[in-house]
């Protein structure tokens, strides 16, 4: 595959590729960001970058404003299965952090599901993002690959010239945080989900009750053991 190139998307032709990206990525139950609706807020001050290679849009990060103008939501993040493997995801989410830090914005937030251990080694361990906000059934009933279960969500916070982040960038990290406690993830949400619903559901519903309480006790999400499969929290 040639050099990947990272830039915002430009166009309706490469929005509505967006658009059809998302269906390739979350199925066709999953009710994919409208072409015409991410182009608006990218002309409003949003971002919609993407991964080209050789013309073909391979991800895509949408991120749009908030009320602080310090402060970016990001939306979504998409990689195509045929180009998973290449870091995409990461270097997306490193994109946004210098068209943010460009314009002036320090923090992007952004919801996960704590289930998905693929998103929270990501997102916790590869880009330094923390979470001390547990957001339950965020969404309501979903479609495609979140069909049948609770849509809990984590809200990530990634502190974009924290020295942490900045390590992370760079491809270092800085000595971990105290950890005062360990929450264990299912390796594999989906196949659970497709073979033993119920045991998915009362695992979501375990992992929701240990999460809360760590979060009300003043504990963070600081960290991810991708080994074990652990969320690292640490005093907040």
């Amino acid at each position: 595959m040639n050099d990947i190139e990272f830039r915002d998307l430009k166009g309706m032709v490469e929005f509505r590729k967006a658009e059809e990206l998302q269906r390739a990525v979350w199925g066709e139950g999953d009710m994919p960001d409208p072409a015409d609706l991410m182009m608006v807020i990218q002309t409003e001050g949003g971002l919609v970058g993407g991964a080209f290679a050789d013309g073909n849009l391979l991800g895509y990060v949408f991120g749009f404003p908030t009320r602080d103008p310090d402060i970016q939501h990001s939306h979504r993040l998409a990689v195509l299965p045929s180009a998973r493997g290449l870091g995409l995801g990461a270097q997306l989410k490193f994109y946004q952090r210098r068209w943010c830090l460009d314009r002036g914005i320090r923090t992007v937030r952004w919801t996960f599901d704590p289930l998905r251990a693929v998103n929270a080694a990501l997102n916790i361990h590869r880009l330094g993002a923390t979470s001390d906000t547990y957001l339950v059934d965020f969404y309501g009933e979903m479609g495609g690959i979140n069909q049948g279960i609770a849509s809990d969500r984590l809200m990530a916070r990634w502190d974009l010239d924290s020295a942490a982040v900045a390590a992370r960038a760079e491809g270092t990290a800085l000595p971990p945080a105290e950890i005062i406690d360990r929450v264990r993830v299912p390796g594999d949400i989906d196949t659970l989900l497709d073979n033993d619903p119920e045991q998915a559901r009362q695992i979501r519903l375990a992992i929701r009750d240990r999460l809360l309480g760590a979060f009300a006790a003043g504990l963070r999400i600081s960290g991810f053991d991708r080994a074990e499969g652990e969320y690292l929290l640490s005093r907040a």
